[in-house]
């Protein structure tokens, strides 16, 4: 998807396709525990932690080519009617991308992208939690390429309600 050929060096100009990675950072990030200390001892009863991901994305075109590509998860860990915790992440990163036509350039910002900043996002919602007091948690893999796809029928389909959430 992201293969760069030289196409014409004139003026010493590159004119081709380019897919580069100028900065993968995080955004913003946020852990709660709003029912602490008491939620600890609920954790082992015998109701079962109920998780719940939700996940966006947003690309901004900041000119010249360049994109900036937002992840956004947010965990939401509850057991019976209290929070345990909630981890909020937006995984951030800044994308050259140039010389694509727009229906590739669309599926590379909707797609290749969000799949990069994944497991950054990952990391960092582990670790949240771990250090949060909690078992390890550590989400699934995400397939960006559906969640694309289906993103490009719902708007074909003039639907433009979000994705559903993902249930754990």
């Amino acid at each position: 998807m992201a293969e760069v050929t030289p196409a014409d060096q004139s003026n010493g100009q590159f004119q081709g396709q380019q897919l580069v990675v100028q900065k993968i950072y995080v955004k913003d990030v946020s852990f709660e525990v709003p029912n602490a200390p008491h939620v600890f001892q609920e954790i082992g009863s015998d109701e079962q932690p109920q998780v719940q991901l939700n996940l966006a994305q947003k690309a901004t075109a900041m000119g010249n080519d360049l994109y900036e590509v937002v992840l956004s998860l947010t965990l939401t860990c509850t057991v019976g009617s209290r929070t345990a915790y909630l981890a909020e992440v937006q995984q951030a990163g800044l994308f050259g991308i140039a010389g694509f036509a727009d229906p590739d350039r669309e599926s590379i910002v909707g797609s290749y992208c969000p799949n990069l900043l994944f497991p950054y996002a990952r990391q960092l919602i582990s670790a949240l939690v771990l250090e949060g007091g909690f078992p390890p948690f550590l989400l699934q893999p995400i397939n960006f390429d559906a969640l694309y796809a289906e993103q490009q029928r719902r708007r074909q389909a003039g639907d433009d309600a979000p994705p559903p959430a993902l249930n754990s």
